[in-house]
């Protein structure tokens, strides 16, 4: 299908791996988050000015007029998704597992269940890759060659660390409950020694990472300049709330909390 071609674009890096990352810019100290906005860039937004650093894995081979540099937009798109996809080979085969995460600073954690064999592999300090994708957009062009998304793609490797520490595990949980469920922490009752025991934390240095976006209109062909009876254009896609939707055992005449009730719309 001549889809596929507009598709592959998508991911930002080279499919050849290096196991000896060499960036070239330390990563700062991370900035405060932007708030969250419906919008979709229409081009790569320039924020902080710090680029991201440049190795073999991180550097694009297609559509690098796509990429941005610049590591402010990397934590944008980080802080505007709600799942990640974890990359590793772990007994010998590759697996991609969706998981929640959470940013905080140049730091990217995750979470999961010590009888996780995919987080016990992860945390053995193998190479492994987190995405994350941001569709913000159907592209319908006058060829079928030329239809694609609109898309902010965050792509980071490295090895990650097992968190042991309790004040760093601690500090790790809250950025991940805020990042899915904000208000949460300091609301519902946190977990206890036992509960505990049963979570592995991993962190991820966000040193070696590459960003991606493409917005705006569908690209056209001189074949296809001439066709008006064939329509092109946009339809813009987004992830919305519905309203909260009390659990059976709750009474009736408790309301959800304005951390739930009032929760915004994420990019």
């Amino acid at each position: 299908m001549p889809i596929r071609s507009a598709m592959v674009g998508l991911m930002p890096t080279s499919p050849q791996p290096s196991t000896t990352p060499s960036p070239t810019t330390p990563p700062p100290a991370a900035s405060p988050s932007p708030a969250p906005s419906s919008a979709a860039p229409s081009s790569p937004a320039q924020r902080s000015g710090t680029p991201l650093s440049s190795t073999e894995r991180s550097t694009l081979t297609r559509k690098q007029d796509r990429g941005v540099a610049d590591r402010g937009e990397l934590h944008a798109v980080l802080d505007a998704g709600l799942l990640c996809h974890l990359a590793l080979v772990s007994g010998g085969s590759p697996l991609c597992v969706p998981t929640g995460y959470g940013r905080d600073g140049d730091t990217l954690y995750l979470h999961g269940s010590t009888g996780s064999g995919n987080v016990r592999t992860a945390a053995r300090g193998v190479d492994i890759c987190v995405t994350v994708t941001i569709l913000d957009g159907i592209v319908y062009a006058r060829s079928l060659n030329n239809h694609t998304m609109n898309y902010r793609s965050a792509v980071v490797h490295g090895r990650a660390r097992a968190v042991t520490e309790d004040a760093e595990r601690d500090r790790a949980l809250q950025v991940i409950s805020d990042r899915l469920a904000p208000g949460s922490w300091d609301y519902a009752r946190r977990p206890d020694a036992k509960e505990l025991a049963g979570v592995a934390v991993l962190a991820l240095d966000l040193t070696e990472a590459s960003v991606k976006v493409r917005g705006g209109d569908p690209a056209e062909q001189p074949a296809d300049v001439d066709r008006d009876d064939v329509w092109a254009g946009v339809i813009d896609v987004r992830t919305v709330f519905g309203s909260p939707r009390a659990a059976s055992y709750v009474p009736a005449d408790l309301p959800a909390p304005p951390h739930v009730a009032e929760r915004p719309a994420p990019r």
